[in-house]
């Protein structure tokens, strides 16, 4: 008797547990199913706000869409908006402008990198080299990294002259890592590697950077001009 009721007890905590589950399956089911729905319409209705409240919540429903494996068109439209807001498409009142908000803009742009497109990279490059916030700026260049797209060392050339205008106007060494990094991850997609040596060499020599930086850049110069020096060789054999 004892046993039987064992058993039984058993069995029900084993039912409870199953039941437990599929409810838990059954609601993150319907948060996906929701979240897909919301990632149109209402992403981007939040995305035009003028409010930083609601452009956040935009960016985390963005982040769950693309986690979700989501890059359908309303999705990039809203990532594009929230990435260029404030830069690309501006809100005034009264001649002051009400959604430029650089943290946002930070935050879409590492988002794009999820995005690994042509368009995505475009519209990085476009920011890299207009946006004035070198925070906004070490985010797109991160990303441009990330992405790997550099035809024709387009990729390579906008950080160059990003981080080159940034170097006289406003030197940043968290910038000037991500620029490092970003060259590191594109060197051998490039063919010309003079304007990737020329700024390395600069960001090395400046001391407004911290040491560590500087380092790295003195680093990745030799490296790239060991690179170099070894592929002319080469093609003088040939």
């Amino acid at each position: 008797m004892k046993l039987s009721r064992k058993v039984f007890a058993a069995s029900a905590m084993m039912l409870l547990a199953g039941f437990a589950f599929a409810q838990s399956e059954k609601e993150s089911t319907v948060e996906s199913e929701y979240l897909n729905d919301v990632d149109g319409d209402i992403i981007m209705t939040l995305a035009e706000s003028d409010e930083y409240d609601n452009k956040l919540v935009a960016i985390q429903y963005l982040q769950a869409a693309l986690d979700d494996g989501n890059t359908s068109d309303a999705v990039i439209q809203a990532l594009d908006r929230l990435a260029g807001d404030g830069l690309t498409t501006q809100n005034r009142t009264n001649g002051r402008l009400m959604n430029n908000f650089p943290e946002i803009r930070r935050e879409a742009c590492k988002l794009m990198a999820k995005v690994p497109t042509e368009h995505s990279k475009n519209m990085l490059i476009s920011i890299a080299v207009a946006d004035n916030e070198p925070m906004v700026i070490a985010a797109a260049v991160k990303s441009l990294g990330e992405i790997g797209i550099n035809e024709n060392d387009e990729a390579v050339d906008a950080i160059a002259f990003a981080n080159r205008r940034n170097q006289v106007l406003n030197p940043t060494s968290s910038l000037a890592l991500e620029v490092l990094n970003a060259f590191e991850m594109l060197a051998d997609s490039t063919e010309n590697k003079k304007t990737m040596i020329d700024a390395v060499a600069r960001i090395s020599t400046d001391y407004h950077y911290v040491t560590p930086v500087r380092q790295k850049a003195y680093k990745l110069l030799k490296k790239l001009s060991s690179s170099s020096d070894s592929k002319k060789s080469n093609s003088s054999e040939k």
